[in-house]
């Protein structure tokens, strides 16, 4: 049950008088594509003010049923949700959330395990990518909630991966399904984040611990260095839906990503099994330029990119869509946690 309260008193003052909504299913919220010809969708109050973990705890398994056939979905138009509401939202729907370990790129703490979206400089475009899927584990679900959009730009746009996978070449998809993609950090050079904080441990033990356990092969290489090979998924099935969909970080780690003129200083400085974090396929080859073009094009072909509005939430379904952020100006601020 949901309460709405409203009235006037006695001194003529808006007070609030308390009645029971009954909040079942769909009853309270209008579903709608998120753009036409997508399986993505959003929910929208039909009662102003509505809270979002009110209507979670009332609606049965209603969010997590569209999330899992529709693989995002955008809550607009609810009550605003600071980091502890977001934390709320991600135990009443997935019971609880996880912490951001073996990272890959630079956030901050805001409460508990939730973060702030991925700082890196605002005329920077991040790239399609499915979160940790350079890894063995990763989260299965993802919120994300406006706090302050930006002045211009910065949308999070998404893309169906399944869509994405069935883009590719099929020569290209069998290059990377055979051989997976292997992930090669060079740590110590005094860019790109340190081990200390990827591994979040000042003790060399412990990330030698955690790399024996998750396959991933680690070298100390004297000072501070430390270089790591991983190789793990190019594509995984889905499990919400069963479908094979393009799932790793290749194009993103790949030097190639970065603005030209800084790929073309860093290939100057640093050889190219130094250079701080670059994808190969992996049995060790270096990627085909001609597959990284088709990836790219194949996520910008299936990219989705609405602007944010204070107070929205995405919900993504972290297997079935991948994500990124376009430039912006001005403040902004995105709040993300990991179920």
């Amino acid at each position: 049950m949901l309460t709405q309260t409203n009235g006037t008193g006695t001194d003529g003052r808006f007070t609030r008088a308390r009645r029971s909504v009954a909040v079942t299913g769909e009853a309270l919220v209008r579903v709608a594509p998120l753009v036409e010809g997508t399986r993505a969708v959003s929910c929208t109050p039909t009662l102003t003010g509505l809270d979002a973990r009110e209507w979670l705890a009332g609606s049965g398994d209603t969010l997590a049923r569209l999330r899992d056939e529709h693989g995002a979905v955008l809550l607009r138009g609810f009550a605003p949700l600071d980091a502890a509401g977001l934390a709320d939202l991600v135990t009443g729907l997935d019971g609880g959330l996880r912490d951001y370990d073996n990272r890959s790129t630079p956030r901050r703490r805001v409460d508990g395990n939730v973060f702030t979206s991925t700082e890196y400089p605002a005329d920077q475009t991040i790239p399609q990518h499915n979160e940790m899927s350079y890894t063995d584990s990763w989260p299965a679900t993802l919120f994300l909630t406006c706090v302050a959009p930006a002045a211009t730009g910065g949308e999070t746009p998404i893309a169906d991966s399944a869509r994405v996978h069935a883009r590719l070449p099929r020569a290209t998809r069998e290059r990377f399904e055979r051989h997976g993609v292997m992930y090669v950090r060079n740590f110590g050079h005094g860019m790109d984040l340190s081990w200390q904080e990827v591994f979040q441990t000042e003790d060399r033990a412990q990330v030698d611990a955690y790399c024996e356990r998750h396959g991933i092969q680690a070298e100390w290489l004297g000072g501070e260095r430390l270089r790591t090979r991983h190789v793990v998924q190019a594509t995984v099935k889905a499990r919400a839906t069963g479908e094979t969909v393009w799932f790793n970080q290749a194009n993103l780690f790949h030097v190639s990503s970065l603005p030209e003129h800084v790929e073309r200083e860093l290939r100057e400085s640093f050889a190219e099994d130094e250079l701080p974090r670059n994808a190969l396929y992996g049995d060790g080859t270096p990627l085909h330029s001609e597959d990284l073009a088709q990836i790219r094009a194949a996520y910008a072909a299936e990219e989705i990119a609405l602007p944010w509005q204070a107070g929205d939430v995405m919900i993504v379904d972290n297997e079935q869509f991948s994500h990124g952020r376009k430039p912006y100006t001005g403040a902004r601020t995105v709040l993300v946690a990991m179920a």
